[in-house]
């Protein structure tokens, strides 16, 4: 079985290293990028079965990141989940508009993100 490969994008470090930990856990390859631009620059030769975005962040936020992925031919059916502390309906809403396949809230529980992480990656 071959191992899937992450992205997680989030501006804050420690919550990267969170998520980083809890997938190569595991046993999910991960690769971090520190907003949408880094993300997009990342993108380029990286085979990806899903990406997880913060949604506030410099440079280009979550929802830019999803509708640039979308626009990529390698990423147009990848999940791509949103773990964020915005909770409101309209945010989910433009999140779902973008792309985004599911969103997690901040702050989550390692289980919960593997939860998601393997029902969306089957």
């Amino acid at each position: 079985m071959t191992t899937k490969t992450i992205m997680t994008v989030d501006d804050s470090a420690s919550v990267r290293q969170m998520v980083t930990f809890t997938l190569r856990d595991a046993g999910y390859t991960v690769v971090e990028a520190c907003d949408g631009k880094d993300a997009l620059g990342k993108v380029e030769g990286q085979p990806l079965n899903m990406v997880i975005t913060d949604l506030n962040m410099p440079n280009l936020d979550g929802i830019g990141l999803i509708r640039a992925l979308r626009a990529h031919p390698a990423c147009k059916f990848i999940p791509i989940i949103m773990l964020t502390t915005e909770s409101q309906a309209e945010r989910k809403q433009e999140g779902k508009a973008a792309g985004a396949t599911g969103w997690i809230v901040k702050p989550f529980k390692p289980e919960q993100l593997i939860a998601v992480v393997k029902k969306v990656l089957g």
